[in-house]
């Protein structure tokens, strides 16, 4: 059995579905809300919390491979939870800042659950991701009811990744048995800045969009009060601030696992503009 964890989130609704429609075997999700997580027909949706690892036993009961986004609960814990219950292989999403900007502290966390995983004694698949394409969710409201955004580093081209990329990657690491052991970057097709990006929403929308380019102060000003100040220093430098060539670097591994090319930007917001009307 496979068991996605964050099974409603970007990636893990949409490794469930392809799962599901390659055959890939019994299939559990795990979310808050079983009732109403909406998971593919065939899947088994399970309630459960992965801040609470002592909990996870009778989620765990008869899983062989486990997808986990780092940072959903304490890391090791979940790991030695998995690994009590038998679980064989682990696929986890971590960030490709453990490599551009180790000194972040959410790098650090997530190296330290790259290294308790590589420690278990379990089969496991890394996934590092640039910065996710759906970031641009963030822009959703404003655009909605302003047609216009206020961001930093508008001309600052990374190369986002879209969430389906991740699960495609995800699907062949976890069905197939010469992924264990490998340590994945992950990237987009090519850079694509904000001012690009926007670009690419407004055309999806079909109407014009505004972008004023701001200060860093401001930017954080706006960002602090949902992230705290720590997070949103940190997001401010992945997003222009303090890049590096290995943050910009465009990796391949997209398509050398699944046989198809990285999906560019402007699909992504061709397939999610209904969330910015």
């Amino acid at each position: 059995m496979i068991l996605v964890t964050g099974a409603t989130g970007n990636i893990g609704r949409v490794l469930l579905r392809e799962l599901a429609e390659r055959g890939a075997g019994r299939l559990r999700g795990l979310t808050r809300d079983a009732a109403n997580a909406g998971l593919p027909g065939g899947v088994e949706a399970v309630e459960g919390d992965l801040a609470d690892a002592d909990s996870l036993g009778p989620v765990l009961e008869g899983v062989r491979s486990l997808f986990l986004p780092a940072g959903l609960g304490d890391d090791a814990e979940v790991v030695g939870a998995a690994r009590r219950a038998g679980v064989e292989h682990v696929v986890l999403v971590s960030s490709i800042t453990v490599r551009t900007h180790p000194h972040l502290p959410a790098a650090g966390r997530n190296l330290a659950a790259e290294e308790s995983l590589r420690a278990s004694g379990m089969d496991w698949t890394i996934l590092r991701p640039t910065q996710f394409a759906s970031n641009a969710l963030w822009w959703a409201e404003a655009i909605r009811e302003h047609g216009e955004v206020r961001v930093p580093y508008a001309d600052t081209g990374l190369p986002a990744v879209h969430p389906g990329d991740i699960a495609a990657v995800a699907l062949h690491a976890l069905t197939g048995p010469e992924h264990r052991g490998r340590t994945y970057p992950l990237t987009g097709p090519a850079r694509v800045t904000a001012r690009q990006q926007l670009a690419a929403v407004a055309a999806a929308l079909g109407r014009e969009l505004a972008l004023v380019e701001t200060g860093r102060e401001e930017a954080h000003r706006a960002m602090a009060p949902s992230m705290g100040d720590e997070t949103a220093s940190a997001v401010l430098d992945l997003m222009g601030g303090d890049t590096n060539d290995e943050l910009l670097r465009i990796h391949d591994t997209v398509e050398l696992v699944t046989g198809s090319p990285a999906a560019p930007f402007e699909r992504w917001a061709s397939e999610n503009a209904a969330a910015f009307r």
